[in-house]
């Protein structure tokens, strides 16, 4: 039973940054807290999207914001999510290299084990 809520859990929380908008958001984070104005010019969003964007990882609990006056800054509330995001990456260059090392075999005309 508990197993299966962490499943849940674990699926809604990588739902929640599965998004390119969303992945380059945490980006832009990554190196400490940013104004909404900085996160637009950052992935060059509309502001009504982006404001959709942060309401799906503020609702995550992966982001916080505050405001200063007319501004809202946003933060990271768990750096382990980029941790998350390295981990993916890493396993996407693995893949790529396998794939190019196969794509070699194969043009030299060796067989693909």
């Amino acid at each position: 039973m508990a197993q299966d809520i962490m499943t849940r859990l674990t699926a809604e929380f990588l739902k929640s940054i599965a998004h390119p908008a969303r992945v380059r958001i945490l980006r832009l984070l990554a190196p400490g807290e940013r104004c909404v104005c900085e996160l637009i010019a950052g992935i060059d969003i509309e502001q009504s999207n982006l404001s959709q964007h942060l309401s799906v990882l503020k609702k995550q609990g992966i982001i916080d914001s505050r405001k200063e006056g007319t501004k809202v800054f946003y933060r990271i509330l768990h750096p382990s999510v980029l941790e998350v995001l390295g981990a993916v990456e890493k396993t996407l260059d693995e893949q790529i290299s396998e794939s190019h090392k196969r794509l070699s075999r194969l043009k030299r005309g060796e067989r693909d084990i």
